[in-house]
């Protein structure tokens, strides 16, 4: 008999002190666990305040009060237990551990940026809808070409993005894009023609000025630019080369306004062969420009070239090499 109750004595110990491990071991983990949790969207405030330096400026950036933009700092330091950020009379710099975790809260926005772009992808998918960016003046030429491919894949449509500025891809600004000059590393495609710029005038500036007989005599012309914002762009930087010193008379945020800044008389200035050559009005005064020569390509991101709306996009555009040619290069 006392063995027996020895017996049952000893499984109440042992069962107890199991369950009494069992139980400090849960509580480690959520602990652990607890410590390790924060809001994934105070890194986004995180990464904006390295980025601005600034929490003004940061509240101006994604339109929310400063206060706010502190307290989700304070916030993240509280989780985490370190010190991010230090304030001094400049604004805010990051501290060596902040420093350190930056690289790992980038590679979390991508990440968060890859999702998002893939949910947002499903639903076009089943929309249908296939975003193109490109220069304004090569639409109108590209309509009979895009009404071929809707007449081929009626449940698709395209939607044209317009703008002579790069949008980013990788962000959702658009989905495919028809682009000549340097282009994003991230973004893959194929070559599909040959962007051939050369400078024109109008009928009515050769008129009254004369005509440029060779690049060198361009500083002695009233010239049409790209202003600021597309300073980037080669033709703004290929004029500050060649003519540092001409008089600019008009500047445009775009190829096709200074396509009719050229026409009105105003300067002479480069344009793309395909849209000025069958332009009325328009003279080839100097050109081909070899310097101004670039590629165009059909490009989008790789999370989206195999899924079937692009994939579909993709492989019209290349059975119709020929006449997409004719309308990019001229």
């Amino acid at each position: 008999m006392w063995l027996h109750r020895l017996r049952v004595v000893s499984d109440s110990l042992r069962r107890s002190t199991t369950r009494s491990a069992a139980t400090s071991l849960r509580q480690g983990a959520s602990e652990l666990h607890n410590a390790r949790m924060f809001d994934w969207n105070d890194l986004k405030y995180f990464l904006a305040v390295a980025r601005h330096g600034s929490t003004i400026a940061v509240g101006k950036a994604l339109r929310i009060s400063q206060s706010t933009v502190q307290r989700r700092l304070v916030e993240l330091e509280k989780k985490i237990k370190r010190k991010l950020v230090s304030r001094t009379a400049a604004g805010y710099r990051l501290t060596d551990f902040g420093q350190e975790l930056l690289p790992y809260a980038e590679r979390i926005e991508a990440m968060v940026g890859d999702f998002e772009r893939h949910v947002s992808d499903m639903g076009r998918d089943r929309s249908g809808v296939i975003r193109v960016t490109c220069p304004e003046p090569i639409v109108q030429r590209m309509t009979p070409l895009i009404d071929r491919f809707h007449t081929r894949h009626p449940n698709l449509r395209v939607e044209f993005v317009m703008s002579d500025r790069y949008l980013d891809l990788s962000k959702g600004d658009a989905d495919v894009a028809f682009r000549s000059g340097d282009t994003d590393d991230e973004l893959i495609g194929r070559k599909i023609a040959d962007s051939v710029w050369a400078v024109y005038a109008s009928q009515d500036y050769i008129a009254r000025h004369g005509k440029p007989a060779h690049v060198e005599d361009l500083s002695q012309h009233q010239l049409v630019c790209l202003d600021e914002t597309m300073s980037g762009h080669r033709v703004a930087k290929w004029l500050k080369e060649v003519a540092p010193n001409a008089k600019v008379t008009a500047r445009n945020n775009s190829v096709l306004g200074m396509m009719y800044a050229v026409k009105s008389g105003v300067g002479i200035g480069p344009l793309p062969t395909a849209i000025a050559d069958g332009e009325s009005g328009l003279v080839r005064v100097l050109g081909p420009i070899p310097e101004l020569a670039r590629s165009w390509r059909l490009l989008t991101h790789p999370d989206l070239r195999r899924t079937p709306r692009i994939a579909t996009f993709f492989d019209f555009v290349v059975e119709e090499r020929d006449a997409l040619k004719s309308i990019l290069t001229g």
